[in-house]
């Protein structure tokens, strides 16, 4: 097949449950995933550039051109094998990733002015298919070194490193604090978006490297970074993330029925709080607003939405300083919720109970673009609305961890909370002659990032730490 051909040949678009059905049932994945003759077919449109740009936006490295040629020639076990050798979760990745910010971003036939290949689709494609054939094959792993390393949480970052220095050789023990594997995978990304059961595969593919992961285990609480290293573990990889939940600091914070999105999240997602009789429950708000613009507000609202509730996004800027992914938005959409664009919450007001009952906003216009390049809302003056409402969530960013940098003596804390690294990711210490063979990653570090750059920080941090301790 000619370039020109290649060219001709239309994006795969990705089979869907309806909306209509889909707003009924919260464990149904949306995207149901290509067949094998779609995926071929995408396939064949990459164009096999000589430099290619989607390897260089992709944070972990992954040789793009050289898994998608397998699935042009339908050999879908060494697809995932090269995937393999730089992502530890790629059915995750090919779920979650804003690939069109990344791989996607830098395909060539964006200058085509075309769509690119649909590399997240076809990353997706052939781990699925290796689940669905009944066989997760571990990548290849160098003998055991005898050396022990602690890595402390069990999302992506955690998740990253545990898998890389397994494959080095090392003995890794994974401490998550919640009763389930997978950290933000698990707690903050709704199943009809990402199921469990494929976090778990994933997981499962880990232990078959050799990681052990220990449950209910909160470093800092339970045990001390000292008694890991009394334990005789050689290195420490903080992961712990970024769980603590931001509000705005307005009147009616407090008010029965407002909550976090973490919090929201976390009851629905891993504690099974919307089921009937269920000991830890969650309000089902009817007239539900939740108050942000990433991916966490529409996992939220979409949410809200599954559990029976009219339900709004309330977000200060207008749609396209949208954070969120434009796959989830135009779903939330198709679900029937409702974008109140550039508004902001003053106040919310509740009744003689507590609860509750109404939500202030500010009508907002935009200003200049603020550091981030997106333009800045302004208030309009004397412009203020109010809304019904009996629930909401807020959804506008979260805060690090606070137990491994309040707990750890020395450790270099920035003033936003995070763990203050060198280039390589090793955490820096105020008294250099303290320092611990410790390094960290993923939101600990950034405050809040994508699941794949999280990952990126793993896989960085694990090449660094190999190195020192192989010296």
């Amino acid at each position: 097949m000619t370039a020109k051909e290649r060219a001709q040949i239309e994006r795969v678009k990705m089979n869907e449950l309806t909306p209509e059905y889909r707003v009924t049932t919260r464990l149904e994945e949306v995207a149901q995933g290509l067949t094998k003759e779609q995926a071929v077919l995408e396939s064949q449109r990459c164009l096999n550039c000589k430099n290619p740009g989607c390897m260089q936006g992709c944070p972990v490295g992954i040789h793009i051109p050289d898994f998608l040629a397998q699935i042009q020639q339908e050999n879908f076990a060494e697809a995932i094998r090269i995937i393999k050798e730089s992502s530890t979760l790629p059915a995750v990745c090919g779920r979650v990733c804003p690939q069109e910010k990344q791989c996607e971003a830098q395909c060539i036939y964006n200058k085509m002015q075309k769509k690119p290949v649909a590399i997240g689709y076809l990353e997706r494609f052939v781990a699925d298919y290796e689940r669905e054939q009944g066989e997760i094959v571990p990548p290849q792993a160098a003998p055991r070194n005898g050396k022990k390393v602690a890595v402390i949480g069990s999302g992506p970052a955690g998740l990253a490193f545990a898998g890389d220095m397994a494959k080095f050789g090392y003995d890794v023990t994974v401490f998550e604090a919640l009763h389930e594997i997978g950290g933000v995978l698990k707690y903050g990304i709704p199943e009809f978006r990402l199921p469990n059961k494929i976090v778990d595969v994933e997981i499962d593919g880990l232990r078959k490297l050799g990681v052990t992961f220990l449950t209910d285990t909160i470093v800092g609480k339970t045990l001390s970074v000292e008694d890991l290293q009394a334990e005789g573990f050689a290195g420490i990889f903080v992961a712990s993330g970024a769980g603590l939940p931001r509000f705005m600091n307005i009147p009616g914070e407090n008010l029965i029925g407002v909550m976090s999105s973490n919090e929201y999240l976390t009851r629905v997602n891993l504690m099974g709080a919307a089921e009937a009789g269920n000991d830890t429950p969650v309000l089902k708000g009817k007239h539900v607003v939740v108050v942000g613009g990433g991916n966490t507000a529409m996992d939220s609202v979409r949410t809200a939405r599954r559990l029976g509730a009219e339900a709004t996004i309330v977000y200060r800027r207008s749609e396209d300083e949208m954070p969120a992914r434009r796959e989830e938005i135009e779903h939330a959409k198709e679900e029937g919720v409702r974008f109140l664009t550039l508004h902001n919450p003053l106040e919310y007001l509740g009744d003689e109970k507590g609860r509750v009952t109404q939500a202030r906003l500010q009508v907002m216009t935009l200003g200049e673009p603020d550091a981030s390049g997106r333009r800045s809302p302004v208030p309009v003056e004397g412009k203020v609305e109010t809304l019904d409402v009996d629930e909401v969530i807020v959804a506008i960013g979260v805060s690090p961890n606070p137990i491994i940098p309040s707990t750890v003596k020395g450790l270099d804390i920035s003033r936003k909370g995070t763990i203050v690294t060198d280039d390589n990711l090793r955490a820096q210490f105020t008294d250099p002659t303290k320092a611990k063979v410790m390094y960290a990653g993923g939101d600990i570090v950034r405050g809040g990032a994508t699941v794949i750059l999280a990952m990126s920080d793993g896989r960085k941090a694990a090449a660094a730490m190999h190195e020192q301790l192989s010296r």
